[in-house]
């Protein structure tokens, strides 16, 4: 691994670690998602550190270039974090789906129920009504 790719990957993660943080501490990230950024820069930085390791899973899984193993891991890694994310964003849909329909028949019982009362106190009022004589 070249020194320059090193010195980008230890930077690039520095800089996410350091956004991620900051985004926790103005409650705009939750814990559970924050947790895979930090391991996922904290892995950048091991390799950035370590690069014999990288070198040492190249040869273990019968590729050529490190580089390739890094891209190659990590596009695995995001696909798998996608996977889990568009689960996730299907369950939010079907709950967002369920409490609109939830909420529209909560609606129409109160319009109808409004309506059912307006029309009683019409009738009562019809009821109470003396007409005027001649």
């Amino acid at each position: 691994m070249t020194p320059i790719f090193r010195a980008i990957l230890i930077v690039v993660s520095l800089f996410t670690t350091y956004y991620i943080l900051k985004r926790i501490r103005q409650s705009k990230l939750q814990i559970e998602y924050a947790i895979f950024w930090i391991l996922f820069s904290g892995v950048l930085i091991v390799f950035s550190l370590f690069p014999w390791l990288v070198s040492l899973f190249t040869r273990m899984i019968g590729m050529q270039l490190p580089v390739n193993f890094i891209f190659l891991l990590f596009i695995f890694v995001l696909m798998i974090k996608l996977f889990f994310m568009t689960i996730e964003l299907s369950t939010l849909e079907n709950k967002v789906k369920d409490l609109t329909q939830e909420l529209a028949l909560e609606e129409k019982a109160r319009a109808e129920e409004q309506k059912h009362s307006l029309t009683k106190e019409v009738q009562t009022a019809d009821e109470n009504h003396i007409p005027d004589q001649p």
